[in-house]
């Protein structure tokens, strides 16, 4: 489905671990944004119905509903920090295009 880098793993650990709630992340993916796809992250208590479901080796664990499920397929999650700030990146070879920022997370 996809991958998630140390980087990115840690800046998620940080939010679960300030959230009483939740146990994962959820990503969803809609078509527009500067590179034919926009993507939303946030916590997430467990799946729902349907849900494609991935846990980490380090217990992480990552809940996509089928639609993003198939968007995601190959893509790279990470986390950048630099001079413009820092934010998730998404590396997806099913992306139309890319932004003129370097990342799919713009």
């Amino acid at each position: 489905m996809l991958d998630i880098t140390d980087a990115a793993r840690s800046a998620i650990r940080v939010a679960l671990n300030q959230s009483d709630a939740a146990n994962g992340l959820r990503i969803v993916v809609a078509a527009g944004g500067c590179a034919g796809l926009q993507y939303r992250l946030g916590l997430a208590a467990g799946a729902e119905d349907g849900d494609a479901v991935k846990t980490f080796d380090d217990g992480l664990t990552v809940y996509v509903d089928p639609e993003s499920a198939t968007l995601l397929n190959g893509t790279t999650v990470d986390f950048v920090e630099d001079e413009r700030g820092a934010g998730f990146v998404f590396d997806n070879p099913n992306a139309a295009g890319r932004c003129a920022c370097s990342g799919g997370g713009c």
